[in-house]
């Protein structure tokens, strides 16, 4: 659950950092690579008890400043930061509004449905924070039905590209693929139950190929770049993404893939039964 989050997260920091990178030595004792309690409390200049009770969940409203001291300490680049600011404001928010938390949406608005349609010539779907599949286009649908990505009544990404065999086929950099699964699922959590339900159905259908992931909390997930999905009709598909976030509070993001080279746009006419040249690539 996200009690207990904040703290959780700078532990994994913690442990992820070696002694060199902040400017110690290891020393022949070392346990673990990570460094130790004592020695990131002095470089953030907190007493080791202070961040007992942090990283324990027993303490979860550290000021700004403390804050910014841990991070600074820990070299958190700016994604691992903004999350630690979010961590703590959704905590402060829960001790002030105890009864309000996030839902997690499923209803698509009629004016998205729209832009879906509009995009007519290129794969694009929505998806909600859980990675539920909502909404998709004709394209997509091309795209992603041979690949078993749609079967079932409520499609979700990431449940299958973490627990379908098939996906280890189809997709060539399966590895980066789930990282940036897990990566969007931490990233969107915003206290919701929810993404811990689901997030504990992975762990206990997928075991360490997930619990490894989110153990780490990654949160630097991307909203562009490239795509590569060996389609079982036209062979291999080179894919820029784009993704958008759409308006209202509601998490969910427009996805739209584009050809990277001439040989998806070709692809990609010939699954939709146009005559090859429609299409044309477009460069990162």
């Amino acid at each position: 659950m996200m009690d207990g989050e904040l703290g959780a997260f700078l532990r994994s920091r913690r442990e992820a950092r070696r002694p060199a990178e902040v400017g110690l030595t290891e020393g022949p004792r070392r346990r673990t690579p990570g460094l130790r309690r004592a020695e990131l409390a002095t470089l953030a200049q907190v007493s080791v008890e202070y961040l007992t009770r942090l990283e324990q969940g027993r303490d979860t409203r550290p000021s700004p400043e403390i804050l910014a001291a841990l991070a600074d300490a820990l070299l958190l680049d700016s994604a691992d930061r903004a999350h630690l600011r979010q961590l703590a404001s959704a905590q402060h928010a829960r001790q002030l509004c105890s009864g309000d938390r996030p839902t997690v949406s499923r209803t698509v608005r009629p004016t998205v449905h729209a832009v879906l349609d509009a995009l007519r010539d290129t794969p694009a779907y929505v998806l909600n924070r859980l990675g539920d599949v909502l909404a998709w286009n004709e394209p997509f649908e091309l795209v992603a039905r041979p690949l078993g990505l749609l079967d079932g009544s409520r499609p979700n990404l990431v449940w299958y590209v973490l627990t379908d065999a098939r996906a280890r086929e189809h997709y060539p950099q399966w590895s980066a693929l789930a990282d940036q699964q897990v990566a969007d699922l931490h990233l969107l959590r915003h206290g919701d139950s929810a993404t811990d339900v689901f997030a504990e159905r992975l762990a206990r259908t997928v075991g360490a190929p997930f619990t490894d992931r989110w153990q780490r909390r990654p949160v630097g997930a991307t909203r562009t770049g490239l795509l590569r999905i060996h389609h079982p009709a036209v062979g291999l598909l080179s894919l820029n993404y784009e993704t958008v976030e759409l308006a209202e509070a509601d998490a969910q993001r427009l996805v739209v893939h584009l050809p990277a080279d001439a040989a998806t746009a070709t692809a990609l006419d010939r699954l939709a039964g146009r005559r090859p040249g429609h299409l044309h690539a477009v460069a990162s």
